[in-house]
């Protein structure tokens, strides 16, 4: 398959239809769920199949480690290439790799204002023109509401759109429209809120939060726990 046919075909396109085209620019979309249910190939599947449509993506942890999230790009396109049957495979990877940039924080360590400064120098003087930041590994539980209504801000005047995943507990309590008590404080400055459940051999994907306004919805997406892919629910 060509990358072409490959990017139409994924089903990515299905959650953007969901989302009405997709994050809009200056949108942030925080994927919940509990530690080891798949947030992370969640957000390197979306920015893998951003890199195949010629996007740059700035990936920012909040974890010890950069080397596993090297690996889960790895893994991740290894998936699709030998899913899709992608032809020049390589050659497509060695491309994309060169718009992605992976930055390293330490959560108690850095004020947002550091962190924007930070991107803001990668895109200025390291003249990388980002279109998606991925930020994996920010805790929520000690996070302040401000920070991402300054990330929002700042994606809204750069043109980036941020996806976040979050960790929740399953003894976690959840407000009327299923959203963790843990977002709770977060969630107007949360654009899509999408929670991943466990269910057998997949996790299911659903909507609870779209451009602001709360509106649950089954997304007939899942997480193929063997691959590791979004795919499209199977009938």
């Amino acid at each position: 398959m060509v990358k072409e046919e490959l990017i139409k075909r994924s089903p990515l396109r299905l959650l953007e239809q969901s989302l009405h085209g997709g994050l809009e620019t200056g949108s942030i979309g925080v994927f919940a769920a509990r530690k080891g249910t798949g947030k992370t190939a969640c957000l390197v599947h979306i920015a893998t199949d951003q890199l195949l449509q010629g996007n740059h993506v700035i990936h920012v942890s909040f974890s010890g480690r950069t080397d596993y999230i090297v690996t889960w790009y790895e893994d991740i396109f290894r998936e699709i290439a030998r899913k899709r049957d992608l032809i020049d495979a390589m050659d497509i990877h060695d491309s994309i790799i060169r718009n992605r940039v992976i930055m390293n924080f330490n959560q108690d360590g850095v004020t947002v204002n550091q962190l924007l400064r930070s991107i803001q120098a990668m895109i200025d003087d390291g003249q990388f023109h980002a279109d998606v930041v991925i930020v994996d590994g920010y805790d929520f539980s000690k996070g302040d509401p401000a920070t991402l209504v300054a990330l929002r801000d700042f994606g809204r005047e750069n043109g980036l759109r941020f996806w976040f995943s979050a960790s929740i507990h399953r003894e976690d309590p959840r407000d009327e429209h299923g959203v963790p008590s843990v977002l709770a404080p977060f969630t107007e400055a949360i654009d899509v809120l999408i929670s991943l459940t466990p269910d057998r051999d997949h996790v299911k994907l659903r909507l609870l939060r779209d451009r602001g306004e709360y509106r649950p919805e089954d997304l007939h997406l899942e997480l193929d726990s063997r691959t590791l892919l979004i795919r499209e629910e199977e009938s």
